[in-house]
């Protein structure tokens, strides 16, 4: 499945090259609109492999509460859901590096599934990963990103049964996220054993699929330490609070310095 896959690709290449990949989160509409498609295309030019774009949402179940007061911020200034679009159009023809929306499902079917995967497509998106949403329960999302060839992530999480493991990994298109620790998103000071546990289960399903480990990264170390056992390594709230604490030059320079490829 990943023939087709931009963000398999970018993956493939630097694995090629002997090198990690670092994927990087930006919450869309942070602080404003015009100042998040800034900060998404200076991490592109600074070393994020592959871009993961936030869409806020008022129950982000998922966030750690860096995430969440970004999102919170994004939503308070106005924050729109149609204005995805037109922001990815604006980073796609700024960079050639594969943009993935990550975005909780219940938007997706408020804006209509078959509608939202032709806008992204349109916009330039590979895909999209979707960390509430099953692969039982993804019939019309697996078949419109099938038609337009979009890249889709599912979770492989510590609890995972190895049933679901299997669907995760066959469906994924770009990688499976393995979800390091059980719990909210958020920068920890180590990334827990469990990521190599879930890694090998993805390993072990004999699918060939990628395995990107998140939460909880956010040092050099931590992302050259994953980059050993998994294909990538993702990186969200350090990148968030570099920007909350000195703005753009401070997201860059934490890009530049967590960037396993330097």
């Amino acid at each position: 499945m990943n023939g087709t896959s931009k963000t398999a690709a970018a993956l493939a290449n630097n694995r090629d090259a002997g090198q990690g990949s670092l994927i990087g989160y930006f919450p869309l509409g942070y602080p404003n609109l015009d100042a998040s498609v800034d900060a998404a295309i200076a991490m592109c030019q600074n070393g994020v492999d592959v871009l993961e774009l936030g869409i806020p949402y008022s129950d982000p179940v998922m966030d750690g509460i860096v995430i969440q007061e970004a999102t919170a911020e994004a939503l308070a200034n106005g924050f729109k859901l149609k204005q995805t679009f037109d922001a990815i159009r604006r980073i796609t023809e700024a960079v050639e590096t594969p943009v993935l929306v990550m975005t909780y499902w219940n938007p997706v079917i408020q804006y209509g599934v078959e509608k939202f995967a032709e806008d992204l497509s349109d916009a330039g998106a590979a895909g999209l990963i979707t960390p509430d949403l099953i692969p039982d329960e993804a019939g019309e999302w697996l078949e419109v990103s099938n038609r337009l060839e979009l890249d889709r992530v599912f979770l492989a999480t510590p609890t995972s049964s190895e049933k679901r493991m299997q669907a995760a990994c066959e469906l994924s298109r770009g990688f499976a996220y393995a979800v390091s620790t059980m719990g909210i998103t958020g920068a920890r000071t180590e990334v827990d054993q469990l990521a190599r546990q879930v890694v090998q289960g993805i390993r072990s399903t004999n699918t060939n699929q990628n395995a990107a480990v998140g939460i909880g990264i956010s040092t050099t170390d931590q992302v050259k330490e994953v980059n050993e056992y998994a294909d990538a390594a993702i990186v969200g709230s350090a990148f968030v609070k570099a920007y909350q604490a000195g703005g753009l030059q401070a997201l860059i320079e934490k890009v530049i310095e967590l960037d396993p490829k330097k």
